[in-house]
């Protein structure tokens, strides 16, 4: 019987401490999609990840008052972005009133995203989401540039 191939997979991995600001996670993103050519091939959807990657780690900062781990995993079928936070308490979805400044991360990373879940660890909690990109979009975790 012939055996399926390993899943080949790409990931990145990065600490976030309080002091480090959303921007830095919003850029080190933005670089990370490049090196799989997203940049060129699907540039909405690097937007849809990278504000997503914005408000997870907003959350794990002002929410859970902790330090933001997040993962960037790319399994040739999906990305799945996940933010650790040390806060056990999950995030849910609010209406917030028409004159809020805030209330919307989850109900954007749910608009944005093609699904997203929590998983309670011992330490806090993973918040992960994934993308499925469009068929034309590189999977070979190598840039159009490489090629």
């Amino acid at each position: 019987m012939p055996q399926e191939p390993s899943l080949r997979a790409v990931g990145w991995a990065r600490s976030l401490p309080i002091s480090s600001g959303v921007k830095t996670a919003r850029d080190w993103t933005r670089e990370h999609l490049a090196k799989l050519g997203w940049d060129r091939a699907a540039p909405d959807l690097v937007d849809s990840v990278v504000l997503t990657v914005s408000e997870m780690v907003t959350n794990a900062h002002i929410h859970a008052g902790s330090d933001a781990q997040l993962l960037l995993t790319w399994d040739e079928e999906c990305l799945h972005v996940t933010v650790h936070d040390a806060s056990p308490q999950v995030p849910e979805p609010r209406h917030a009133g028409e004159g809020a400044t805030g209330g919307r991360g989850m109900l954007l990373i749910d608009a944005l995203a093609d699904e997203w879940k929590v998983y309670r660890c011992p330490r806090g909690k993973d918040v992960t989401a994934c993308f499925q990109p469009p068929a034309a979009t590189p999977s070979d975790g190598s840039s159009a540039a490489a090629r």
